[in-house]
């Protein structure tokens, strides 16, 4: 390489030239939404580094590791791109056509591995809304049992519902023993960093349920690329049955068609996780 590449702490005043980046990435993953990068950024010591045609990104905590470049992939030569010290020390969360791109193009010295924990669970949207036949009947009996057993209303999540949010977040961890489990307790903190920066996000779209004027449910997701949504945070309150079936189910019907799929982004290995999605 004849530069080296200056990697930074991500900051929010080149979330637009990211984004410009990320929008001639042929394959967009979860993880490389701007919102994504920057709640997470703390968590994962990220860092980039802007060079020619490509957003070069690695993760610093709990060791030296990185993701994939963003940019026009297909018109790289990555050979000459990648170098030795970046193929040593390895990469993760590569999107499978980048992976196929570096497997053609005989990178020395490259093995590529499945990594079943962060696959992204991508479904069609109009199926989550229907939830019609066999395959949704558990689903649709707890969604039906959620608007059996109160009075609820959806709204469009905006920015004068942070603080309530919040405090159902807060609320949340306290159930679920955020303080004993990292992941939780990071999530937590990613969530957090969002909503406190929630103004520069204006891309950033959500829902909220009440009952009886309190938040009891609420989601925030974002467009992924012109076709897709991706759901970055959903948390209810446990003592409403159905209360998860019914924020996927009442949002994405609230977005009358605008998308073709929802991306619900990884189960990390969690096996709940993995049976939730």
């Amino acid at each position: 390489r004849k530069t080296p590449l200056d990697f930074t702490p991500i900051e929010l005043e080149r979330a637009d030239a990211y984004q410009q980046h990320l929008l001639q990435t042929p394959q967009v993953a979860s993880d490389y939404s701007f919102v994504n990068i920057w709640g997470w950024a703390r968590e994962y010591g990220l860092e980039w580094a802007f060079q020619d045609d490509l957003v070069w990104l690695r993760q610093t905590d709990p060791h030296l590791v990185y993701w994939a470049p963003v940019g026009p992939w297909q018109h790289i030569g990555w050979p000459a791109v990648l170098d030795r010290d970046m193929l040593a020390t390895g990469f993760k969360r590569v999107p499978e056509v980048l992976a196929e791109l570096w497997r053609e193009q005989s990178i020395q010295g490259m093995a590529i591995e499945e990594d079943r924990a962060n696959w992204d669970y991508v479904y069609d949207v109009e199926e989550l809304v229907a939830l019609s036949g066999n395959r949704f009947h558990k689903k649709k009996n707890l969604l039906n049992q959620f608007k059996n057993q109160s009075t609820h209303r959806f709204e469009s999540f905006s920015a004068a519902m942070i603080d309530e949010a919040l405090a159902l977040q807060d609320d949340w961890c306290t159930w679920r023993d955020c303080e004993d489990s990292e992941v939780l307790a990071a999530e937590n903190r990613a969530i957090q960093r969002v909503f406190i920066s929630w103004k520069h996000f204006p891309e950033l779209l959500g829902g909220a349920i009440t009952v009886e004027g309190l938040i009891v449910a609420y989601t925030i997701a974002e467009p992924l690329d012109k076709d897709t949504v991706v759901i970055h945070f959903e948390k209810g309150c446990p003592a409403h049955k159905g209360i998860y079936q019914a924020i996927n189910q009442m949002f994405l019907a609230s977005l009358e068609g605008r998308f073709r799929f929802v991306n619900r982004e990884q189960d990390l290995g969690d096996p709940g996780l993995r049976k939730a999605k």
